[in-house]
């Protein structure tokens, strides 16, 4: 018996119509009208959603621009009012403040200095708007001469444990200034759990912690040690930041925070770790926040500036990627200007 072989049809033809076809699901009927695009979309993106970074510097009248990462400024405490009643305009709930010492020494003390640079924006900013969320970034590489995240042992290694006390008198600093959640961004063993006991020990057990859960030594975070002035001395991070490779160990790293207290848990960076924050986000019922970091924004608006992408389709595209994955919250650069074009038609 031979069997007949229906001709090959021509790239481009129709398929043959069958008497079926029309019960037949067609996805396309769906994507029709951007009407039905709207209504129908999975994946949305709401100012609510973001968390937007700032750089706080001593002095007054400071409006300095930093270089790689267009649009973006190291300011001064008497302009944070503005900011906040911008962010507020724009439904933007979040900030998470760095900051820029005017002096810096080898336990980094400015970190937990009272009347420190970021304690003093805290208060500034909670003054100006109350219902303004502060959240501080919880580290000393911002605030050691030699730009590590904890102390430095005589073999010119990171001590873990002491830098662990340093860290969590930080946190505490932090929340005493008002700080309504407190994220320590150091990769030490232990902090999240011995932040939560002092907080807990000193009155503030209802500030929650925001644990950089999966951080890794990135390539990406080049604009951001210019924009807050912390790149190591000497060495690197590899020793406390995850390796890139490790997947595994993320979500041992994230098991661990959680065990400490965390209330919520991070990964850093974003957009080469979407699979951890999917994998993230099926491991625990926590909000789940991504970083969408220095070297990320650089590039699109890098490409954008050349005319080599559409900055705003592909800022758009890039942030929804990373809420598709399983990020409540994205801490991103682009916060003002996403919470502009959302409200464009």
């Amino acid at each position: 018996m031979t069997t007949l072989t229906p001709p090959l049809m021509p790239e481009g033809a129709s398929a043959p119509a069958r008497a079926d076809a029309g019960l037949r699901p067609r996805p396309r009927r769906l994507r029709r009208t951007a009407a039905l695009r709207r209504m129908l979309r999975e994946t949305t993106l709401d100012p609510s959603q973001f968390i937007y970074p700032l750089f706080v510097a001593e002095g007054r009248g400071v409006r300095e621009p930093i270089a790689p990462m267009p649009g973006q400024y190291q300011l001064s405490t008497d302009a944070l009012p503005a900011q906040a009643a911008e962010l507020r305009a724009l439904g933007v709930p979040a900030v998470l403040l760095f900051g820029l010492p005017s002096s810096k020494d080898a336990e980094g003390s400015q970190a937990y200095a009272g009347d420190g640079v970021v304690q003093r924006a805290v208060a500034t900013l909670k003054d100006a708007d109350p219902d303004l969320v502060v959240i501080t970034d919880v580290c000393l590489c911002e605030y050691t001469d030699h730009g590590h995240c904890g102390l430095i042992g005589p073999a010119g290694d990171v001590l873990n444990d002491p830098s662990v006390e340093l860290i969590a008198r930080t946190a505490l600093s932090h929340a005493q200034a008002g700080a309504d959640i407190v994220a320590p961004s150091d990769m030490m063993d232990g902090r999240v759990g011995a932040i939560r006991a002092l907080l807990d020990e000193e009155g503030f057990a209802e500030t929650p912690v925001l644990a950089y859960a999966a951080k890794f030594a990135s390539a990406f975070y080049g604009p951001f040690r210019e924009a807050a002035d912390s790149a190591p001395a000497f060495g690197d991070r590899r020793s406390y930041q995850m390796d890139p490779a490790n997947a595994r160990e993320a979500m041992r790293e994230i098991d661990l925070d959680i065990e400490e207290g965390a209330d919520l848990v991070m990964v850093k960076p974003a957009l080469a770790y979407l699979d951890l924050i999917r994998a993230a986000r099926d491991r625990t019922d926590l909000p789940v926040v991504a970083y969408n970091v220095s070297g990320e924004y650089a590039m699109i608006k890098a490409a954008a500036a050349n005319g080599w992408l559409d900055e705003r389709a592909v800022t758009l595209e890039t942030l929804t990627g990373i809420r598709r994955a399983g990020a409540d919250l994205i801490i991103s650069y682009h916060a003002k200007e996403v919470a502009r074009w959302l409200r464009e038609p």
